[in-house]
């Protein structure tokens, strides 16, 4: 055999390893399981005025919306987050308030780390939608603090995000402990709303505010080297496994490293495209619709 032909098939070996290799990396993939838990303030939604009985079945109905199970199907540069489908148990309806919340509920979200992509759908009083948007920019701030969860060993890192102007689930009463800054502003006002009844509202809407910035706690795992995590979370060098953004905790509980059976992770083409600015614009009128409906300031039909 001639040094030319050896050569040869050494290059060709070669090709074939570095394309198998190639191959491997496109057909990474790992599946995350994470349980969500958001806890409200009820007071910001007329709790205060609640038996401690009345709050205790309205939260029992509102549980499977605060609390959910998300499957994460990810690969090196793309993702999909999805909620575990499961069927609602009877009269678990939570009324009018966890109606309308519902309606706010987003769907399949898809994210690609490498082109800065973030597709939400959503459906909206019927209506289907598919927000565009880029990825959050996240200036994480890594850490030396570690903990265990399940195998993987975590590093902690923090970051300080802009919350969206209707996240409803970092609601607030304007006159909370996060808010003492306005609280001289709220006693005038009050100290006037008694003598002018014309001040007085019904709408819970009144009463609350979103914050402009939370924090943000994350905890990654370098042993799976994947700039990943639950929701629009992400940029960090490891897969993330718990984030603790403001009132809500998402916990990872399982992990599946390269299934047998691949889950395609796709980008959503249902819905309407719009931008998050111009569907937070469609969410607006829309509340503000449901307010004069059902009795905001200027009355209009209680039930």
């Amino acid at each position: 055999m001639t040094l030319k032909s050896i050569f040869t098939q050494f290059s060709l070996c070669f090709l074939l390893v570095c394309f198998s290799l190639s191959s491997k990396a496109q057909d990474f993939q790992g599946q995350a399981i994470y349980q969500t838990k958001t806890t409200i303030d009820m007071s910001s939604f007329g709790g205060d005025k609640m038996s401690d009985q009345q709050k205790k079945m309205i939260a029992g109905r509102m549980k499977s919306m605060l609390e959910k199970t998300y499957v994460l199907t990810f690969n090196r540069t793309e993702s999909t987050y999805k909620e575990e489908e499961k069927l609602e148990a009877p009269g678990a309806g939570g009324g009018r308030f966890a109606s309308m919340m519902s309606s706010f509920t987003g769907g399949a979200q898809y994210k690609n780390v490498k082109e800065n992509v973030l597709l939400q759908e959503q459906e909206f009083f019927g209506k289907e939608f598919l927000v565009q948007d880029s990825l959050p920019k996240l200036e994480w701030k890594l850490g030396d603090e570690t903990k265990q969860i399940g195998q993987y060993t975590c590093f902690k890192a923090t970051t300080t995000k802009k919350v969206d102007e209707m996240d409803f689930m970092s609601m607030r009463r304007k006159n909370s402990d996060d808010n003492k800054k306005n609280n001289k502003k709220n006693e005038t006002d009050a100290a006037k709303s008694k003598t002018d009844t014309s001040a007085v509202s019904d709408d819970p809407f009144d009463e609350v505010e979103v914050p402009k910035f939370i924090i943000v706690t994350a905890w990654y795992a370098p042993q799976i080297p994947v700039s990943n995590g639950p929701g629009e979370y992400q940029g960090l060098p490891g897969l993330i496994l718990e984030v603790t953004a403001d009132r809500t905790v998402m916990l990872c509980t399982k992990i599946t490293m390269n299934p047998q059976e691949k889950e395609p992770i796709e980008r959503p083409k249902k819905g309407e495209v719009v931008t998050r600015e111009a569907y937070n614009t469609i969410m607006k009128e829309k509340i503000q619709e449901m307010r004069d409906m059902y009795g905001g300031r200027g009355g209009g039909r209680r039930n």
